[in-house]
């Protein structure tokens, strides 16, 4: 390639297309609404294979996958790791849930970030409620093949430790991100996030506390609900109603061409 030509390829590339894509806002939002789409689709699925007993069968072959051939009540793996576990399935726990969503909350308000702080205490509290209700409406009943890791209060479906700690990591990781500077931030709360909901929901099934189409039902109604917020924090903010979203610092112009 000649030389002129790679010296107007490069400004563009470092400041004409990042700010063309940063423009394109309605690509963003599009995605959300396909993974808020994608998230409904699947949770309506496993819910009706749930509703039928369709998923009766691989759930129980997950479920004990997971348990010593000899012993189904032993989970796989030595003490130090079940009760790693138990840790992890603590970290989806409504206390540690409420008490979480109460610090970032102070430090939006804080901040100053006080549109913000209701937005995300209004996701995750409707968020909860949500998850309760499916709870009622589906009543299924606990996994009764092996004995439970901890103790359990409420119905199986869909996971409440799943769902909402997707709904509260998530929302709060992408609705805080929404007011940090730097990408690399922006990237490791929502890397983070999502790390974590993992981890809560596979210790659930681990724990034989909940059958793993509960824990998938969980994960998806978790993340269609934090993203449609977030998407909700888009609008509003088009509105002036919250916070602006944070931006990089404006690129300088490209160099005049000689």
């Amino acid at each position: 390639m000649p030389l002129p030509t790679v010296n107007k390829l490069v400004p563009f590339v470092r400041h004409t297309l990042p700010a063309w894509i940063k423009s394109r806002v309605e690509i963003s939002t599009l995605v959300a609404a396909l993974i808020v789409a994608a998230s409904v689709w699947a949770f309506v699925s496993v819910g009706g294979e749930v509703l039928e007993g369709d998923a009766k069968g691989l759930d129980t072959e997950i479920l004990l996958s997971l348990r010593s051939a000899t012993d189904p009540s032993d989970p796989l793996g030595p003490m130090w790791f079940e009760e790693l576990g138990r840790d992890m399935t603590a970290l989806g726990g409504n206390g540690v849930l409420t008490m979480l969503t109460c610090f970032v909350a102070l430090y939006l308000w804080l901040s100053g970030k006080r549109r913000s702080m209701w937005l995300v205490l209004a996701a995750i509290v409707s968020g909860f409620m949500m998850s309760q209700a499916l709870k009622w409406g589906f009543s299924r009943p606990r996994p009764d093949l092996v004995p439970h890791g901890t103790y359990v209060y409420t119905a199986s479906f869909p996971s409440g430790h799943a769902m909402m700690s997707a709904v509260t990591y998530l929302t709060l990781a992408i609705l805080v991100a929404r007011v940090q500077e730097r990408w690399s931030l922006r990237a490791l709360l929502i890397g983070a996030a999502v790390f974590l909901t993992m981890l809560i929901g596979i210790s659930r099934v681990y724990l034989g506390v909940h059958w793993p189409s509960d824990v998938l039902a969980g994960w998806t109604a978790g993340a269609a609900w934090a993203v449609a917020w977030w998407m909700v924090a888009r609008w509003l903010e088009r509105r002036g109603a919250v916070d602006p979203q944070a931006g990089e610092s404006v690129p300088e112009a490209p160099p005049a061409e000689r």
